[in-house]
C-alpha cells in the first residue's frame, strides 16, 4: 500500500462514531503527501475550516488535527488511519481518533471521491 500516494486525493466522511454524518454535506478532506509527511484541510457538516498534519508509514497515517465548528469554538485531537484500497481502485481511510481532553476512542471511515 505504501506505493499509493495520498497527494491531491479527496475523501468524504461516510461514517463516524463521534457524530451523525450528513449525507448531503459530509465533511470533505483534501490530502497532500511528500517524503512521509501528510497534511491537508477539511470542511463540511459541522466544520467550517479544519487543518491536519502528520506522518505516514506504509498504510498507517498518524496526524494531529484542529478545526473551527459551525456552532462556535474549536475542536482538535489526534488520529491514526489505515489506508485501504477498494476493488474500484479508490481508497478508504479507516480512522481511530480522540478529541483533546476526551479519551473516548472514536472510529470514522472516509471514502475517496473521483473527480
Amino acid at each position: 500500500m505504501s506505493a499509493v500516494n495520498l497527494n491531491g486525493r479527496k475523501f468524504v466522511m461516510v461514517s463516524s462514531t463521534a457524530s451523525a454524518v450528513d449525507p448531503d454535506s459530509p465533511t470533505e478532506f483534501l490530502y497532500w503527501e511528500a517524503d512521509g509527511v501528510v497534511w491537508g484541510s477539511y470542511t463540511g457538516d459541522t466544520v467550517t475550516h479544519g487543518r491536519f498534519v502528520g506522518t505516514r508509514d506504509g498504510d498507517q497515517v498518524s496526524i494531529a488535527y484542529v478545526h473551527a465548528l459551525k456552532a462556535g469554538g474549536t475542536a482538535g485531537g489526534t488520529s491514526s488511519s489505515r489506508v485501504e484500497a477498494g476493488d474500484d481502485g479508490l481508497l478508504r481511510l479507516v480512522e481511530e481518533f480522540t478529541f483533546d481532553g476526551d479519551p473516548t476512542p472514536h472510529v470514522s471511515v472516509c471514502a475517496e471521491i473521483s473527480e
